[in-house]
């Protein structure tokens, strides 16, 4: 972060990072299992044998009680329809109850879905009162309520309508960021889910900090009270039903909103060439905080899509961790981690776990983000291709420089920066075959002798190291900057013609055919002279 600020302070409008999107799962401990079902029905309701129409009796009233609300508050009830979504068709209502100032549930919507429901299953024995009830997922009615709180500001609370009523809320910490600064009267301005500007932004990153598991308990005990399946004071006490909430998905977001249009573009594009790149397994596994192994479970990878988002974004992957990082509104840089398993972090999934949550994506964001700016800062480029266009002595031998232009240096840097040979190397066989596949090469054009000349020339300039006691390479973090730069530098400062370099270069005596070609053989004999004049 330190980097970042250095590098766009003076470009920096706002910088803060907060909880974006928050999935809590609500349940009822005791009555999740089929023994807490034979127990409350039979033995607290006297209620035997236990069969399907119990069970739907219960249902039956939920779904009553639902519509009742519904008709008394004047809220539309609705079926949701396949191909439309939800948000879309309730913005108008929301809209309309936020300009009256107004708090509770606009609009509840219908939906069939698949949950978790409690099955009976017929008799075996002889005696008829003997019934096995099983759990199992099957589809039936979901009640979707969309709530304007005055803490929370608006979020979705959904329950299913069969027991266990499972109940799975939808929050946003920008929502409630907003409602905290509106209560202190701080000027704000808002575009979607991002906020751009903010008369006071210590104010806006306290009120971020506020969203704890507390406050969201408070809230969440009092809709699900208000909204809920209802239980007698005696069922209460029978079998001591308190509900719990964990933590089912979980995003956490940095972000950084530029004074100016015109830099965020650029930024974001290198920023993403120079990741996709550098991101090898050991890079990802130190940003997240988790260790490398071989029985580690997901994936560890970085990708650039257009997906989601309608935008690019690149996706950094580890294990069911999410990273992303993309541009909004040609001011706005995010970094958001997305969980969707608080194990992989080492955290139980409890809401209570929701501070330490919040300290351990903090540290990964900043750390994702100081990858970044290290990869963004340019000020080290020119002063590395000085040191290594000159030779080094290694014991007696003299090892010379490493050239910006030497084909056979950039082949070779390109398969190095492979995130495979960052998890345990790669023996120099490996290696030599890869070059002669990517490239389209033949043994007799770059022999094993070579290969081992190049690597032994990077190992004396300190770019790769070997693997513990294996006979294998990979790259060491200086070798990764080193080769990140020298093939960007060929991919997009020597233009289109740069992909020939790796694919067979043009014959110097052919004729020109095109300008370009002309352009290109003037830049390189401009580079070979700017490193001779170095080298010198």
């Amino acid at each position: 972060m330190e980097t970042f600020r250095k590098l766009f302070g003076s470009l920096l409008a706002l910088v803060y990072d907060c909880f974006d999107r928050i999935v809590v799962q609500g349940y009822l401990p005791l009555l999740t299992r089929p023994e807490h079902i034979v127990h409350f029905f039979r033995d607290v309701h006297g209620v035997a044998p236990i069969t399907k129409e119990v069970l739907i009796q219960r249902t039956t009233e939920y779904k009553a009680g639902v519509e009742a609300v519904a008709r008394d508050h004047g809220v539309p009830i609705t079926w949701a329809e396949a191909g439309v979504k939800k948000e879309d068709h309730v913005r108008p209502y929301y809209e309309r109850f936020a300009r009256r100032r107004r708090v509770g549930v606009y609009f509840i919507f219908r939906s069939m879905e698949q949950g978790p429901k409690f099955h009976v299953l017929p008799p075996k024995a002889a005696d008829p009162m003997y019934r096995l009830i099983r759990r199992m997922r099957g589809r039936y009615t979901h009640f979707y309520f969309y709530i304007r709180d005055e803490v929370l500001g608006p979020f979705v609370m959904c329950v299913g309508s069969f027991l266990p009523f499972q109940t799975t809320y939808y929050l946003n910490g920008h929502h409630f960021i907003a409602g905290e600064l509106e209560r202190q009267g701080i000027r704000f301005r808002r575009d979607d889910n991002a906020f751009l500007s903010a008369a006071d932004p210590a104010a806006l990153q306290a009120a971020a900090n506020r969203l704890t598991a507390d406050v969201i308990r408070k809230r969440l005990d009092y809709w699900t009270r208000v909204l809920g399946p209802k239980f007698s004071r005696e069922d209460r006490a029978a079998v001591r039903l308190r509900r719990e909430y964990s933590l089912n998905q979980v995003e956490y977001s940095r972000n950084f909103v530029f004074r100016r249009k015109f830099p965020i573009h650029q930024i974001f594009e290198r920023s993403c060439d120079m990741g996709l790149f550098r991101l090898t397994a050991d890079t990802v596994s130190r940003i997240f905080g988790v260790r490398v192994h071989r029985r580690l479970r997901g994936k560890l990878s970085c990708v650039l899509d257009n997906v989601d988002h309608g935008h690019h974004v690149m996706r950094v992957y580890c294990k069911s961790l999410v990273a992303r990082l993309y541009e909004k509104f040609s001011t706005f840089l995010r970094v958001e981690i997305c969980v969707n398993r608080l194990k992989d972090l080492g955290l139980n999934k409890g809401l209570a776990n929701l501070e330490a949550l919040r300290q351990t994506l903090a540290v990964a964001t900043d750390r994702l983000a100081g990858f970044e700016a290290e990869s963004l800062n340019v000020h080290v480029d020119f002063p590395l291709f000085q040191r290594l266009a000159l030779p080094v002595t290694v014991g007696r031998t003299r090892i010379p420089g490493i050239k910006i232009q030497d084909t056979r240096m950039m082949r070779l840097m390109e398969i190095l920066l492979h995130a495979g040979t960052q998890l345990a190397g790669w023996r120099t066989l490996e290696i030599h075959t890869a070059l002669l596949t990517t490239f389209g090469l033949k043994p007799e054009a770059y022999s094993l002798t070579q290969l081992r000349y190049d690597l032994r020339k990077m190992k004396a300039h300190g770019l790769v190291e070997r693997e513990g006691r294996r006979y294998s390479d990979r790259l060491t973090d200086k070798g990764i900057r080193v080769a990140t730069m020298f093939v960007l530098f060929h991919k997009r400062v020597c233009g289109p013609l740069a992909q020939t370099l790796f694919h067979g270069r043009p014959d110097k005596s052919a004729a020109l055919r095109t300008p370009i070609e002309t352009a290109y053989y003037r830049a390189d004999a401009a580079i070979q002279k700017l490193v001779d004049l170095l080298a010198a």
